[in-house]
């Protein structure tokens, strides 16, 4: 499914979780799908994420990414804590600043710059040929 920009990263959705692995909970929210990494679940160290979530429940979560080109969204609940650790506002200052560029899709724009500056590097300073 393409991403049709109903929703945006920072965006506060009621999700139900359709399915629990260890790295994860798989949400749904409408017609789109997503993950909470483990790591987003809660600020603390989370040991099992069954002891946390169960399939069927629903909750508030924040949209924290949206990888367009492979069509997947990430959420969050950690940040939605009343008292979230540090990366909460760092999280704060994306969702806040429209110019700043997060996601994979940068990631790919800048790819074949850095491929290129890394072998002219090997070429110039190791010797390799190319």
């Amino acid at each position: 499914m393409k991403h049709d920009k109903l929703i945006k990263i920072g965006d506060i959705m009621e999700v139900e979780i359709t399915g629990l692995q260890k790295y994860g909970a798989f949400v749904k929210f409408g017609k789109y799908r997503g993950l909470i990494h483990i790591s987003e679940i809660k600020s603390s160290y989370v040991a099992d994420i069954h002891d946390l979530v169960a399939v069927g429940q629903r909750c508030q979560a924040q949209v924290i990414d949206i990888d367009e080109y492979n069509s997947k969204i990430s959420l969050s609940f950690r940040t939605l804590e009343a008292h979230p650790q540090t990366h909460h506002m760092q999280r704060k200052f994306h969702f806040n600043n429209p110019t700043n560029k997060i996601g994979f899709k940068p990631f790919n724009e800048h790819l074949v710059s850095w491929t290129k500056e890394q072998v002219s590097y090997l070429k110039t300073v190791k010797g390799i040929a190319g």
